[in-house]
């Protein structure tokens, strides 16, 4: 099991040039990849997805993979022919106006007379992305285990107080039967003034016992419990599929508490009913 949170960073160094990166995780319905990646890195994209979906299954993904050049290989070209002809209108100027001659930076500020000559390619820094990013990953990975198997626990512990109270209501479902049979036999004796056991009441005492029985519930309970316990175990994401289980289990409950009269079964429903609360909760982090 893992979360969707985590956190990785590493810095690869070479003496022209380093390369941080830095990935974040939070919860998200899907995977959804943020990119804040230098340009000179930009072809690297796609292989940056690609690593990153062997580590994410879902949620949102922030990555920033940025350049810093300590030395850099490019080299500037003049356009002698040009910057000549400024030099020699700037002369004129300066005669005509008597103002004082050009400096350096007059040339500098000019379009065209210096331009960059873009020696380094991107492939220069592919060795040092795939280990940044592999290192990068390796922790974020790590990160999302290890919050994971926290989540784990706290959802082992949450799915064995509901089988626990579930285990209850099993063993108290008799008790809901005599309640209402012995509800509806002084009702009839009230009504009637007749005792309860002519055949009339008897075919509808079992009409009225089997709209009000509880055990399909449990039985349907007793099958998502051991579909969870399964899910909770797996190493695969099972996040979406949790979240659809709760769903089934709080139905489950709520008819068990519509057709309950007894404090103690509608007490233990709402103890479970707070359990699948609190799982659901926290499968909002896990993939």
């Amino acid at each position: 099991m893992k979360s969707m949170t985590g956190y990785g960073h590493a810095v690869y160094r070479t003496d022209n040039y380093f390369i941080e990166c830095e990935i974040k995780g939070y919860n998200s319905r899907y995977l959804d990849i943020i990119h804040n990646i230098s340009s000179s890195l930009a072809s690297f994209e796609e292989l940056v997805d690609a690593a990153i979906k062997e580590k994410a299954k879902r949620g949102r993904v922030e990555v920033s993979l940025k350049l810093h050049v300590i030395k850099s290989s490019v080299e500037l070209a003049i356009d002698e022919g040009l910057a000549v002809a400024y030099r020699d209108a700037y002369k004129r100027l300066a005669s005509i106006t008597d103002s004082a001659s050009p400096v350096l930076s007059d040339y500098t500020a000019v379009e065209g007379i210096l331009t960059p000559l873009k020696t380094d390619e991107a492939s220069v820094y592919q060795s040092g992305v795939e280990s940044v990013l592999a290192e990068a990953l390796e922790a974020f990975g790590n990160g999302k285990i290890r919050e994971g198997e926290g989540t784990r626990k706290d959802l082992v512990r949450l799915g064995a107080q509901f089988e626990s109270s579930l285990d209850c209501i099993k063993s108290r479902s008799g008790e809901l039967e005599a309640h209402y049979r012995t509800l509806l036999e002084e009702k009839y004796e009230e009504l009637t003034g007749r005792k309860a056991g002519d055949s009339d009441f008897i075919s509808e005492l079992g009409a009225i016992l089997v709209r009000y029985s509880i055990n399909e519930e449990i039985s349907r309970l007793t099958v998502h419990i051991a579909e969870y316990n399964k899910l909770v175990s797996s190493e695969e994401p099972v996040g979406k599929k949790l979240d659809f289980l709760c769903q089934e289990m709080q139905r489950e409950c709520n008819t068990i508490a519509s057709k309950s009269q007894l404090v103690e079964i509608n007490l233990l429903v709402v103890s479970m009913k707070d359990d699948i609360e609190n799982i659901r909760e926290q499968i909002r982090n896990i993939e």
